[in-house]
Order: C-alpha cells, then structure tokens, then sequence
C-alpha cells in the first residue's frame, strides 16, 4: 500500500511539474512585436533590443512576416550584414525622431566566401528590415517618417 500512496505522490509531483514549466518557443517564434508605420502602411514588427537579438537578427529565417526592428540605446552609425541570412531584405535606418536616413534596397543573402557591410555612414537609432523590395514598393525615401510604436 505504501508504494502504491509513492507512486501516486510522485506522478502526481511530475504532472504538477510538467504544468508548471513553460512551453519552449522555436527561436523563429516571434517576440516583443511592436509596429513601425508610413503613413497608412503599418508592419508587425519583432524587436532586437539586446545585443545578442540584435547579432542574431533574422539569420536563419526563411520568410518574413512584418520586419524586425533594431533599436538601439542612442544614434550611431550602425553597420550591417546578411550573415547567415536567408532572404533578401530592405534595410531602412531611421533617427531618434523617426525620420529615415538611409536605406539599402534588396540586400542579397551573403555568399560562401564574402559578406560585405552595409555602413550608412548617417547616425541612427532604429533599422528596420523588411522584405526586399519594400522600400520601393512603398516609394520610401530619405527624409520620410515613420511612427514607431513598441509594446
């Protein structure tokens, strides 16, 4: 009787466990989803606010959905590159205010032996990247605004 109260005691214990432990989400999984807007055309976007999401970026991601927006503590200028990145991608810098100072148009995925930079050479606080082919869809260009509201 003793081992039969055990068992229940302890198998009770493991699915109190199993409650209680979260769900691991893939990494892909998006998370702290905010929005960037131009005018009426609005993007879901995940945020890289720590340096490992921001070194991490969308390496890895086969399809986009929304953006990714990277936002920095303060302006700089802020290279990047298309490591380990799978799709082309539009890359649109903005200032602390939202107004876009510099965007790389379809940056391709890196090859097998280089990966150049993208330098804006222009200080920033936010980039944003999207699908390539995007920016000029939308008719994007310097000195536009964007409202960037992040949760």
């Amino acid at each position: 009787m003793k081992q039969s109260h055990f068992f229940w005691v302890l198998a009770f214990g493991a699915f109190l466990i199993i409650l209680l432990i979260p769900e691991n989400q893939p990494a892909t999984q998006p998370q702290n989803i905010s929005q960037v807007c131009f005018g009426q055309e609005c993007f879901q976007v995940e945020l890289a606010l720590t340096p490992e999401q921001q070194a991490r970026g969308l390496m890895g991601r086969e399809s986009l959905q929304g953006g990714m927006l990277f936002v920095f503590q303060e302006e700089g200028i802020y290279a990047f590159w298309m490591k380990d990145t799978l799709i082309p991608l539009d890359m649109i810098w903005m200032d602390s205010h939202g107004m876009v100072v510099f965007i790389k148009e379809d940056a391709q995925p890196c090859g097998p032996v280089e990966c150049p930079t993208i330098n804006p050479g222009k200080k920033a606080r936010y980039v944003l990247e999207v699908s390539g082919g995007t920016a000029g869809r939308m008719e994007l260009g310097e000195g536009d605004m964007a409202t960037i509201s992040m949760n």
